[in-house]
C-alpha cells in the first residue's frame, strides 16, 4: 500500500472576512478530494491487477502480443469509465462548492475563475490533479497514468499511451557478407585465392543488454551465428589432403569453378558502444538502440560443422561437377577477434581467426573476413 499525502492548493490573493467560512470550504473540499482519491486508487489498483493477468496470458502463450495490447486498451477504457461514473456524485458536490467560491459566498479570490486540488502519492512520483475552471464551468481530472477525464461531461474519457523506451535487453537478427581470404606469413598480399571470388556470409541472432540502468552507452552483445567461409584458389588448383597435410595442387581438367567451404557454429561476444541519445519525456528517460553510431569490439568461439569442396570443370566438352566432403585437416574448433563500426543497423565488419585453418600444415594460414553487417533490431 503506497503512502500518500493529500494537499489542497487554492489560488487565492484575498482571504474571506470570516475564518469559519474559509475553514468550512477547506473541510468540504478536502472531504471531496479524499473521496475522489479513494475511488481512483481503487480503480487504478484493479487496473494493475487486470493488466498483470493479461501479461500472464501473454507469457503463457495463450494470446498474441497484438491481442494483449488490445485487451489492455479495453481494460483501461473500462476503468477510465468507472472513474467517471463513480465520481459523478462527488462532481456535483464539487461544482456547487466551487460555484460558491466563485460567487464569493465562501471567500474572495483575485482569480475567482481557477482553483486546483492536487493529490500527491508520495514514494512513487504519482501526482493526480483536479482543475477547476469557474469561468467556463469546467472541471478536469488528470492522473499520472495519463488517464484524462472531464468530470463535467463535456468530453469523453480517453487513454493516452505512455511513451516507452526499449527494454534493457533486446534481440536482433544479424546478417553479414563480404570478402574472405587467408593470411599467410602475416600478409594477405599475393594470395593463392581470389580476392573477390572468395567470400563469407554469416547469419544468427543476438541479445543486446544495456550494462548500466541509467546510461545508454555500453551494451553487452552476445548470441549464436553460422559462419560460411569460402575460398576460391587461383591457377586451376584444388585442395588435396595428403596425410595430415593439406595443400593446393593443379587439377588435371580445366576448372570453371573451384570452391572450398567451411561452416562453423560460433558464439560471438562483443562490448558495444551505442551513441544513440537518451530522450527525456515528462521526467522519464527513454532508451533506444541502433538509432545512431555504434561501435563493437570482441570475439567469437565455436566449432566446425562441415567442410566441402565443390569443383566444376569440362571433360571432353561435357560440363561436370563434383562435391567432396571431409575434414581436409581443418581445425575442428575456431576462435578469433572481431569488430564493427557503423550507423543504425548497418556496419563495416571485420573478423580474424586466431587459430590456423589447417591443423598441422607447415605454414599457418588464418582466415580473415571483411564485409558489411546488418543488425535488425
Amino acid at each position: 500500500m503506497r503512502n500518500f499525502t493529500i494537499y489542497i492548493a487554492l489560488a487565492a490573493c484575498l482571504f474571506a472576512s470570516k475564518l469559519s467560512a474559509q475553514e468550512t470550504f477547506e473541510a468540504k473540499a478536502k472531504t471531496i478530494a479524499e473521496k475522489i482519491e479513494r475511488i481512483t486508487k481503487e480503480e487504478k489498483k484493479a487496473l494493475k491487477v487486470e493488466l498483470e493477468e493479461v501479461n500472464k496470458e501473454l507469457e503463457a502463450g495463450t494470446i498474441s502480443k497484438t491481442q494483449a495490447d488490445e485487451k489492455k486498451l479495453q481494460i483501461a477504457e473500462i476503468r477510465s469509465k468507472n472513474i467517471e461514473t463513480r465520481v459523478a456524485v462527488e462532481q456535483d458536490k464539487l461544482k456547487d462548492l466551487v460555484q460558491q467560491k466563485v460567487d464569493g459566498k465562501i471567500a474572495e479570490n483575485n482569480d475567482k475563475n481557477k482553483f486546483i486540488i492536487t493529490i500527491d502519492f508520495k514514494g512513487d512520483n504519482d501526482k493526480d490533479s483536479i482543475y477547476f475552471d469557474g469561468k467556463n464551468h469546467k472541471i478536469t481530472y488528470e492522473t499520472s497514468d495519463s488517464i484524462y477525464i472531464d468530470l463535467s461531461g463535456m468530453k469523453k474519457s480517453i487513454l493516452k499511451k505512455r511513451s516507452k523506451g526499449e527494454k534493457r535487453t533486446t534481440s536482433q537478427f544479424v546478417f553479414a557478407a563480404g570478402v574472405n581470404n587467408l593470411v599467410t606469413d602475416g600478409a594477405v598480399a599475393n594470395s593463392d585465392f581470389k580476392y573477390w571470388g572468395s567470400h563469407f556470409y554469416e547469419w544468427g541472432v543476438t541479445g543486446n543488454t544495456r550494462i548500466f540502468k541509467n546510461d545508454n552507452l555500453l551494451h553487452l552483445k552476445y548470441g549464436v551465428s553460422l559462419m560460411y567461409n569460402n575460398l576460391r584458389p587461383t591457377d586451376n588448383r584444388v585442395f588435396v589432403a595428403n596425410g595430415n597435410q593439406t595443400s593446393l595442387e593443379s587439377f588435371q581438367y580445366n576448372l570453371k569453378d573451384s570452391r572450398f567451404r567451411n561452416v562453423f557454429m560460433t558464439f560471438p561476444l562483443h562490448l558495444e558502444f551505442d551513441f544513440t541519445k537518451t530522450k527525456d519525456k515528462d521526467g522519464v528517460k527513454i532508451f533506444k538502440t541502433h538509432k545512431s553510431v555504434r561501435f563493437g569490439i570482441g570475439g567469437y568461439g565455436g566449432f566446425r560443422i562441415k567442410s566441402k569442396q565443390k569443383l566444376c570443370f569440362d571433360v571432353n566438352g561435357n560440363d561436370t561437377s563434383t562435391k567432396e566432403k571431409g575434414n581436409f585437416n581443418v581445425n575442428d574448433f575456431i576462435y578469433g577477434v572481431s569488430t564493427y563500426i557503423g550507423y543504425k543497423e548497418t556496419s563495416l565488419y571485420l573478423k580474424y581467426d586466431l587459430n590456423p585453418l589447417f591443423k598441422n600444415n607447415a605454414i599457418d594460414q588464418n582466415n580473415i573476413s571483411l564485409g558489411v553487417r546488418f543488425d535488425f533490431n
